[in-house]
């Protein structure tokens, strides 16, 4: 029976990784709902700021802000939002297939890329394709604070105001459901009167706003900007988290779907095994009683 018990060892072991699988899922489940709440509660102050960061690009503001300048600078940035750890089926896969297909962009168009990693896989990804990574920010937990990501991000703001960046681009997982994630790159930096102006058509505001500024435009729109490119990166950190908590929490019920499958395979060859087995020892039994006998 030694084929018997190399079965019986692999459904042990089978069943020990299913126990996991299991473990990880209802894990996943329970962050995936912390997540979503933090996402949806980000949701309206992102959108909110968004529009009004639109409106003052659609504006004729008596101070223009160095990010609604453009540069001809021959680098562009990215900032890559990853996880730090796997298991997550293809969501940082196909995250990354975005952010190497802009890559191959940036260099057919003759400029470098300085990038902004937050996440242990992005991090790994553009270390490996040689891109240049001037800031970081990992292992940032399961409820993530803006301080953390405010330094990181900085970097490459502080670059786009120094016109040492033409654009700044922000690449990472949209939630859209618990079943589909859609991978993102978004362009946060220069902010776009002519593009702000067509996404306004196309979703029916045809009015244009303006804005009395106090104490002056300067301090007001300064603040305003900076808090717009903060609320941005922090929603997409956020969006990227729900992103991953169900996409793991998916993964791991087909891992321990798939898991069952196997130990219900094994056990069936195993007692096919075992039956051989005994209708090999009976026969053997009866054949000698048989020769004895006569």
């Amino acid at each position: 029976m030694a084929a018997g018990k190399e079965l019986r060892t692999k459904i042990k072991s089978v069943e020990n990784t299913k126990k996991i699988t299991k473990a990880m899922e209802m894990i996943s489940v329970s962050k995936m709902r912390k997540a979503q709440e933090r996402m949806r509660a980000a949701r309206p102050y992102s959108n909110k700021i968004r529009d009004i960061a639109t409106n003052l690009g659609k504006a004729n503001p008596e101070y223009v802000h160095a990010f609604m300048k453009t540069n001809d600078a021959k680098s562009v940035g990215l900032i890559v939002v990853t996880t730090d750890k796997g298991l997550c089926g293809g969501l940082n896969t196909n995250l990354l297939r975005q952010v190497t297909t802009k890559l191959r962009e940036t260099q057919s168009s003759g400029k470098t890329t300085q990038a902004v990693a937050i996440g242990n896989k992005g991090l790994g990804f553009l270390n490996r394709v040689g891109a240049k990574v001037v800031s970081q920010a990992t292992h940032l937990g399961d409820k993530p604070h803006l301080d953390k990501l405010i330094g990181p991000v900085k970097v490459l703001l502080d670059a786009y105001v120094k016109g040492e960046v033409s654009s700044v681009h922000i690449c990472y997982n949209k939630f859209v459901s618990t079943m589909k994630q859609d991978p993102v790159v978004e362009q946060l930096l220069p902010l776009s009167a002519s593009k702000m102006q067509a996404e306004s058509k196309a979703a029916g505001d045809s009015h244009a706003w303006d804005y009395i500024y106090e104490p002056d435009a300067q301090s007001v729109v300064d603040e305003l900007l900076v808090r717009y490119a903060e609320a941005l990166v922090f929603q997409a950190l956020a969006e990227n988290m729900a992103s991953e908590h169900a996409a793991r929490m998916v993964a791991m019920k087909a891992a321990t779907d798939n898991a069952g499958n196997v130990i219900a395979e094994l056990k069936l060859i195993y007692n096919k095994t075992r039956q051989a087995a005994i209708t090999k020892e009976l026969s053997e039994i009866v054949s000698g009683a048989a020769a004895i006998s006569g």
